[in-house]
């Protein structure tokens, strides 16, 4: 028995130490976003253009960052700077009420043209899969679905965000297990009562009595990651049906998302004369659309 309790301290202890080497690794942003980048984030992520004019340049701040630090690679596909900033904005939004956070149990993201299968196939009828947090030799990864990473971020009504869906998985698996309860952001917090708020919701979707995905319902796991889409994409609607549920998760993501005035952009792009919604006070022919 002590034996095992050894095992298990020593594996902590590790695990913490190489935490902190790759936190004291991580290279850091010298050089000004760039105004094409910015234009990008305009047009595409509704969470940006919510932002007032400091959080825009902390969000970029940290868009930088995860890009410095985390490979983006295509399989079967191409990789357009588009394409990485959406992968970046679906990472920092969900921590974006934690400046210090990091992804340090991230390295690479990798994108597949379309769905895909457990084998990782982009062909055949059984390509149900939009994404995926890597396990053993595939630890340190993640997968997603170009189309679908696309999809997320042009529509807010569906509430479906795969990005922010499989990021929420690796917010849930940095504590070491994938179980539906983020302990690292909820601050030595009480977890029974949102665990048992977890198990309410489930049954109000088996019961039919709830506008959740129901695949929220599969498990626990599943359950925050497709709330966390609900809370970020439409946010009002959430406190509106889901009060209790609304609250707990502007407590876990320490972000008031209600507050947020977000809108529907889809791809639409703004009039060359209509002022930038970077907040740089000048016409967006000026500034971001250059």
């Amino acid at each position: 028995m002590v034996t095992i309790f050894l095992i298990i301290l020593i594996g902590l202890v590790l695990f913490i130490i190489i935490k902190r080497i790759n936190k004291i690794n991580q290279k850091l942003p010298t050089e000004p976003f760039p105004a094409n980048w910015r234009a990008i984030l305009v047009q595409r992520i509704n969470f940006y253009n919510a932002l007032d004019v400091d959080e825009k340049k902390r969000f970029e701040y940290e868009v930088q960052k995860f890009l410095l630090n985390t490979k983006i690679t295509g399989i079967e596909t191409t990789v357009s700077l588009t394409d990485t900033l959406l992968v970046a904005s679906g990472a920092i939004i969900p921590i974006f009420g934690f400046p210090e956070w990091d992804y340090l149990n991230l390295n690479e993201v990798i994108l597949y043209p379309t769905l895909f299968n457990e084998k990782h196939e982009t062909g055949g009828d059984d390509r149900m899969i939009s994404g995926m947090v890597g396990n053993g030799y595939m630890s340190g990864k993640m997968i997603l679905s170009k189309t679908s990473l696309h999809h997320g971020f042009s529509n807010l009504s569906d509430r479906q965000n795969v990005a922010i869906h499989e990021f929420t998985h690796l917010i849930d698996k940095a504590d070491g297990g994938i179980d539906g309860i983020p302990k690292v952001l909820m601050n030595n917090q009480p977890t029974l009562p949102w665990f048992n708020l977890i198990l309410k919701n489930i049954e109000e979707i088996y019961q039919d009595e709830s506008d959740i995905n129901p695949y929220g319902a599969t498990d626990p796991s599943e359950f925050l990651p497709i709330a966390t889409e609900y809370f970020f994409e439409r946010p009002k609607l959430m406190q509106q049906k889901h009060p209790d549920l609304y609250q707990a998760m502007e407590i876990i993501f320490n972000q008031k998302m209600a507050d947020r005035h977000l809108q529907n952009l889809g791809k639409q792009k703004p009039g060359r004369n209509s002022p930038c919604s970077c907040g740089s006070g000048k016409k967006y022919k000026l500034c971001c659309g250059k």
